[in-house]
């Protein structure tokens, strides 16, 4: 058998196929049809292929589909949430600038600005999400940068968005970045915010969003995204984004691709679950406080009452430090049955975190609490009936 008939194959298969997926393409190398396209072939504006780091077609599909989800224009594909968190900090932000992150923020992202940011020369901030005025006085002619999330990560506050959005618009240099994750492109219009301020709509400047929970929907994939609407500063994340040499694998991309149609359905699912257990556990008696937005009692309520439709799949509980020490809430954790203990969240299995609460937040109704434990749930798919007899038979390991 000779191996360059089996290399050079002449065989082209025919075009036009279509399929209700799309083609999946591997490549790290490109070929050319000759040395004008070698030269002349663009891949910034996606009018061309020219190495697989660049983009195939696989990964151009899922880009356009995630910029159509999150209200953006162009979307960039990272390796994980992390890493498009990292992106963002690393294209935006030089020695000598300032960045601003909420208190409730993504554990890992303040680390990034604790770690690597503060070896840079780039000092971080951070600040209240739910007293807009407070951040006002805080930007300095140095700020570059201010990221939001909402809900804050664990405690699950919903902060002033249209406020911090109002003071931040004061600021012209200043790039907006908001960690969407929870919201998932469904929840609220993150690039369309109500600013009556100042004339008209407008929201964040960057969108940030952990594929890995939501739109994945498997538990089985790493990937995150980085969404604009303004061309220039989608080519200043893009120049970073290649220099870094950030690329995702074509069989990830497809998997969020396969999972993409469902996701409104499955957010749908995973909401309706949660505010269901969310109101059976302000019930419990063993429970001190149960965090979830669309709770009246949960802080910032009436801010995500103000732009939220959903309210997603994550709902936290304090338990009294007086009351139940950490080995007994760990007791509770390890006897659930459908629960099970790890991270992340938007997949068909419920999971379940243990949290302390001493240190956790320097603002807010929970600073300075340094007893109690916090208890993070994942409502996943499974029958809510079958859920609460679960988190009903678990509690009685409090006693």
């Amino acid at each position: 058998m000779d191996a360059t008939k089996l290399i050079h194959h002449p065989y082209q298969a025919p075009g036009g196929f279509q399929a209700v997926v799309p083609g999946v393409h591997k490549a790290s190398t490109v070929i050319f049809e000759n040395t004008a396209a070698l030269k002349t072939r663009q891949w910034k504006d996606k009018s061309g292929y020219t190495y697989g780091l660049h983009g195939t077609p696989t990964t151009f599909v899922l880009e356009e589909r995630l910029a159509t989800l999150e209200g953006g224009l162009q979307t960039l594909l990272a390796p994980s949430g992390l890493s498009a968190l990292a992106l963002v900090n690393m294209a935006c932000l030089r020695a000598g600038d300032d960045v601003l992150i909420p208190d409730n923020a993504y554990a890992p992202n303040k680390d990034f600005a604790r770690g690597e940011l503060a070896q840079w020369g780039i000092s971080h901030r951070f600040y209240d999400p739910m007293d807009a005025t407070a951040l006002a006085g805080m930007i300095t002619e140095r700020t570059r940068l201010l990221w939001l999330e909402a809900a804050g990560s664990v405690t699950l506050e919903f902060p002033d968005l249209l406020g911090l959005l109002n003071v931040a618009r004061a600021h012209p240099k200043l790039v907006t970045a908001l960690d969407n994750t929870w919201g998932a492109g469904l929840a609220f219009d993150a690039f369309d915010l109500d600013l009556p301020d100042k004339g008209g709509s407008r929201g964040v400047d960057i969108s940030v969003h952990a594929l890995t929970k939501y739109p994945s929907g498997g538990g089985d994939v790493l990937m995150g995204s980085v969404t604009t609407r303004d061309e220039h500063l989608h080519l200043q994340m893009k120049m970073t984004h290649m220099r870094l040499g950030l690329g995702v694998g074509a069989n990830d991309a497809e998997l969020v691709l396969r999972g993409l149609p469902s996701l409104p359905l499955r957010y749908a699912a995973h909401d309706a679950a949660t505010r269901q257990i969310a109101q059976w556990l302000s019930t419990r008696p063993e429970v001190s406080r149960v965090l979830h937005p669309a709770l009246p009692a949960s802080p910032g309520h009436a801010h995500w009452a103000q732009l939220c439709k959903a309210a997603g799949g994550l709902v936290s509980v304090v338990f009294d430090g007086a009351r139940y020490s950490p080995e007994r809430v760990d007791a509770f954790v390890d006897a659930l049955r459908l629960f099970k203990i790890g991270y992340s969240w938007g997949g068909p299995m419920s999971l379940v975190v243990p949290y302390g609460l001493r240190g956790m937040r320097q603002f807010g109704e929970l600073a300075g609490q340094a007893d109690g434990t916090l208890v993070r749930f994942a409502i996943g798919l499974e029958e809510v009936s079958d859920l609460l007899a679960d988190l009903e038979q678990a509690l009685s390991a409090l006693a």
